[in-house]
């Protein structure tokens, strides 16, 4: 599909620099925040923040957490931020998040300053293939040319970041375009909406079919069908068919709780999901893809569902609420009895476990949190619990790659500053990105940190159990434990000017997460499990 488009002048004013016409293309395509770890070629860009006014500028101490936080921004706002980095390198260091972007579909506009373009041809030592470093995270890589050209191109980058279903787009911006002074106005095409695309009856007639002829069904739900609108209408559908409901194992943005739908994920391990699919005769697709095993395991299918079952009802690119609206209409489902909320009573005491944490997090969620999740050791009891929480969204490790969920926690709070934000990390991953606390405490932003500290890379013992290695030797066993010395998660906060405490029973937890909770700022409480 294509978007409408309406023709906008750049540089208006005159004698704006290439800079300055790209930030007031991005505020006029409705970008206004930017995540920012610059370097000596992006130096015009950070001076045109200033002489352009509109722009939030947040810096990052490292690139990941520029563009993680962008992630998260993105599956909030529904729109792109900005992320500004230097060079090849700099882009490099961000990577992993933006492949976490990638799978989620978040539209993320990527601005990588670049040597001048006459000094390209020496080869200096920052100087690298640019392209072949975006181009798999990205599905759109473009080289601006001129002064002009960087206003033109944010456009364009801004347009295909946003069609949907979403995806990154990088401008590489050479330092001496970004100094070019324009004395003339520049014409760009700037998109006006995001629309994705309606599902054909065609499409929803057979699958209606084939539910009322009684098949046994499975509905796995993703992107978009995750909103309000598709859980309630597949909750429809499941009371009117019998059909069982999953949403993808890590979706970008889930909304839990509130009277909505127990839905829980597909799970994780390949035999679990194959053996929660297996009696399916229809598995049918609502904005999610196939189930694919996370890894390969001998013996064991990569595709999860039984040969022949699978059925698109929606693609990512299309508006699968909707979709689930109209097969459930077209079924005559009614809507079924809401969940009942619990009160709270009787949460866990004693020594913490991932039950436990699972159990109070959710029951002391204030109405609209947002939760970011990484890690399997808390998230996963956290998940199945919090389908009866006050209304939250909950945000996954889409891609994978670690060190994802402190920096989207940053890029949600930024997002929805009247949400407060838990960030429900494992103690390995979080070191990843451990530099998003500072960010966190220079923007004071109401974001929990809670650390489900067992000095452990738990699931790699996992694995190394499913190899045979279920008594790892001395160096196995050094290589995925995080105890030699231990973490000291409260002084690591507090370097980084988040208050810190650490917890190890139930009492414990929910008398400081409700401190916590009703601060303002940031705060982190380690979990000792």
């Amino acid at each position: 599909m294509t978007h409408a488009t309406t023709v906008w002048q750049a540089n208006r004013s005159g004698d704006l620099t290439g800079a300055e016409a790209l930030i007031e293309t991005s505020l006029a395509a409705g970008v206004d925040v930017c995540f920012a770890n610059p370097g000596t070629t992006e130096m015009p860009l950070v001076a045109a923040l200033d002489s352009v006014p509109g722009t939030r500028a947040v810096l990052g101490l490292f690139e990941g957490v520029c563009t993680g936080a962008a992630d998260g921004y993105a599956r909030i706002a529904g729109r792109p931020a900005m992320t500004l980095l230097h060079l090849g390198p700099g882009f490099a260091n961000g990577i992993a998040n933006l492949h976490n972007a990638r799978r989620a579909h978040s539209p993320v506009f990527n601005v990588i300053g670049d040597h001048a373009s006459w000094h390209l041809v020496h080869d200096a030592p920052l100087t690298s293939d640019i392209v072949s470093l975006a181009s798999p995270v990205s599905g759109w890589v473009g080289t601006a040319a001129s002064g002009a050209g960087l206003a033109q191109l944010t456009a364009r980058a801004i347009a295909a970041a946003t069609a949907p279903p979403g995806c990154g787009a990088t401008l590489i911006a050479p330092a001496d375009f970004q100094q070019e002074v324009l004395t003339a106005p520049v014409d760009v095409e700037l998109p006006d909406t995001r629309l994705r695309r309606d599902v054909a009856a065609e499409v929803i007639d057979p699958i209606a079919e084939r539910l009322r002829a009684g098949e046994r069904a499975v509905l796995l739900l993703g992107g978009a069908a995750l909103d309000e609108r598709g859980q309630r209408a597949a909750a429809r559908i499941a009371a009117a068919t019998g059909a069982v409901l999953y949403s993808e194992t890590f979706p970008a943005a889930a909304e839990r709780g509130g009277g909505l739908p127990d839905l829980d994920r597909l799970p994780y391990f390949p035999e679990k999901a194959v053996e929660a699919l297996a009696k399916a005769q229809l598995v049918v697709l609502a904005g999610a893809l196939e189930p694919v095993s996370y890894f390969g395991y001998e013996g064991i299918p990569s595709l999860l569902a039984p040969p022949g079952t699978v059925e698109v009802l929606s693609t990512p690119e299309e508006d699968g609420a909707l979709a689930l609206e109209v097969l459930a209409d077209t079924l005559g489902a009614a809507e079924p009895a809401a969940q009942p909320r619990p009160d709270g009573e009787g949460l866990p005491d004693g020594a913490l476990t991932p039950q436990s944490v699972g159990r109070i997090v959710s029951a002391m969620l204030p109405e609209h949190a947002i939760v970011s999740v990484e890690g399997g050791t808390c998230g996963y009891p956290f998940f199945t619990a919090s389908s009866r929480a006050a209304r939250h969204t909950a945000l996954t490790n889409t891609g994978g790659a670690i060190g994802q969920g402190l920096p989207a926690a940053v890029g949600a709070a930024i997002a929805a500053p009247g949400r407060k934000v838990v960030a429900l990390q494992s103690d390995g991953s979080a070191q990843y990105t451990i530099q998003s606390l500072w960010t966190m405490a220079r923007e004071q932003l109401p974001v929990v940190t809670l650390i489900a500290s067992n000095r452990a890379y738990n699931v790699l013992r996992t694995e190394l159990g499913r190899h045979g290695q279920s008594r790892p030797g001395p160096g196995a066993t050094a290589l995925t434990s995080l105890d030699d010395p231990a973490f000291d998660w409260p002084a690591l906060a507090r370097g980084y000017g988040v208050p810190g405490t650490r917890v190890e029973t139930g009492e414990a937890l929910r008398r400081e997460l409700g401190r916590a909770l009703a601060a303002d700022g940031p705060q982190l409480i380690e979990m000792a499990l």
